[in-house]
């Protein structure tokens, strides 16, 4: 299934899940899921379940505790309900010396029907640690088959693109002077927040992205925002529970129809005052009409020198995102 493809149902398999390489999990979409409409699951839930997949997935493979490092190309395709039938796969498709690209998909379907629609689709980055919290060789991978070959094929594609994107994002410099929507949330991490290392889980992080820059989307249209896509989720540092985090969401660039947001994590102990920072991401938010179609938003009026650069940095980003090829993610297989 390509990123832009239409939803061809997918039927249950297991995709091969004695190989380690391969992970499937699967569940039901719980109410605790869902978004303020009642109805639909949040995105933030969705980022929680694909990075649990892929963790599990490359803590198989690998055989070690892993962090998660990158996410992105995250497709949002179609609404998830509240009690559909949920399958996360992962899959191993390529290995550096250190770390493992991860493809995640995510079907859901009715209980009755179990046939499975493609819901969502990304690559994650996981960095494998020794008992030292120090990065460490994995074994490398081989593609076992066309598919995998092909899978392993894009993601290599993407690894020069990936770090272009990251240094473009990094290079932006976010101050008072820009005039369009922003929101800030600030909390204490919390010990229900934690990994194995005492750090915030990387979909835990996620999931509060999605809030603040949902909610910054929201307060731009006036309306419920829906995310689309997120993009160049790099993690940087960790955050250690007790510490202060804030994360900060800004407008940077409408189209007809979507809100670009860019979203900075950063955190500090309680105990002093310098803040580091641990994420970066670009998330794609729309709001819909009475059908469900794709409504227009208000356009941002670009006042500063600011708003005009991030606005020119967010076009760039998309064009540099068209140029990728397309990934063709995994169909059903049967048996």
């Amino acid at each position: 299934m390509s990123p832009g493809g239409g939803s061809a149902p997918r039927r249950l398999c297991d995709y091969h899940e004695a190989m380690n390489d391969v992970m499937t999990l699967r569940f039901l979409a719980a109410p605790n899921d869902v978004s303020d409409d009642g109805k639909t699951v949040q995105a933030g839930s969705v980022l929680e379940w694909i990075d649990k997949a892929g963790y599990a997935c490359a803590v198989g493979y690998s055989g070690l505790y892993c962090v998660t490092a990158y996410v992105g190309n995250v497709h949002f395709k179609r609404p998830i309900e509240s009690g559909d039938l949920i399958e996360v796969h992962a899959r191993v498709v390529q290995t550096g010396r250190t770390s493992m690209q991860v493809v995640v998909t995510v079907d859901a379907a009715h209980v009755h029907e179990r046939i499975f629609r493609p819901a969502m689709d990304c690559i994650l980055v996981f960095v494998a640690m020794d008992e030292h919290g120090r990065a460490t060789p994995v074994p490398q991978f081989t593609p076992a088959d066309d598919e995998a070959a092909q899978l392993s094929a894009g993601a290599v594609e993407r690894i020069a693109a990936r770090k272009e994107i990251r240094d473009a994002m990094q290079a932006q410099e976010y101050t008072e002077a820009g005039t369009l929507q922003r929101e800030t949330f600030q909390f204490l991490a919390a010990p229900t927040d934690a990994n194995w290392a005492g750090n915030a889980h990387g979909g835990t992080v996620m999931r509060w992205i999605e809030d603040v820059a949902r909610t910054c989307a929201m307060g731009w249209c006036g309306a419920e925002a829906v995310a689309v896509y997120s993009g160049g989720i790099h993690f940087m540092a960790p955050i250690h529970i007790g510490d202060v985090v804030e994360l900060q969401s800004r407008l940077i660039h409408t189209g007809e129809h979507s809100m670009h947001i860019a979203v900075h994590v950063r955190a500090r102990d309680p105990r002093g005052t310098q803040w580091r920072e641990t994420t970066r991401c670009m998330s794609v938010f729309v709001t819909r009409d009475a059908s469900g179609r794709a409504a227009p938003v208000p356009q941002a009026v670009l006042r500063s020198d600011e708003d005009f650069r991030l606005d020119a940095h967010a076009r760039d980003l998309i064009s540099r995102r068209a140029k990728l090829t397309p990934m063709e993610f995994p169909q059903p297989r049967a048996y």
